[in-house]
């Protein structure tokens, strides 16, 4: 989970890579997990739509690794490694599935940013993109805009 951002006041932020056996694939490594504790405000980031789902008891939701933004410490982690055949029989592109047990909350989204870049990329090699340079004006008003929305939040927060 690499969503953080950005904190103000008394956020800490630890790093910790969850080496649990059952959470070890093959050529991934650890899961990565940053705790945010403390009293203050902090920002994450995440691509496309945003769900908050909560988890009842026992309840559980796989989906794709790289689509966990947040979760509450409460909620049990398994890593599963989706191998090249049920990858081909179920049409799937991604390499490694979180299953998620209740309960708690858990925040996904529906593009991750490695997804994102990749469109980005695919857009702007694109031959009927050199000719239209509205493409790149929409991604300097998303990010204009994104860097106002900060640094208003910022100045109008009491320190």
């Amino acid at each position: 989970l690499d969503a953080f951002l950005c904190s103000i006041n008394d956020v800490k932020v630890n790093n910790t890579v969850d080496q649990q056996p059952r959470n070890v694939v093959n050529g991934v490594g650890g899961f990565l997990r940053q705790k945010l504790s403390g009293q203050g405000l902090a920002f994450i980031i995440a691509g496309g739509s945003v769900v908050q789902k909560n988890l009842e008891v026992g309840e559980v939701l796989a989906v794709d690794m790289s689509c966990v933004v947040a979760l509450t410490a409460s909620i049990n982690v398994q890593i599963k490694y989706n191998g090249p055949i049920r990858r081909a029989v179920f049409g799937s592109e991604n390499l490694v599935t979180a299953v998620l047990t209740g309960p708690g909350i858990v925040f996904i989204q529906s593009l991750p940013f490695h997804r994102l870049s990749q469109r980005f990329a695919r857009a702007v090699t694109s031959p009927n993109m050199r000719g239209n340079p509205k493409f790149f004006l929409q991604i300097a008003i998303f990010f204009f805009l994104a860097y106002v929305v900060i640094v208003s939040s910022l100045i109008l927060t009491d320190v």
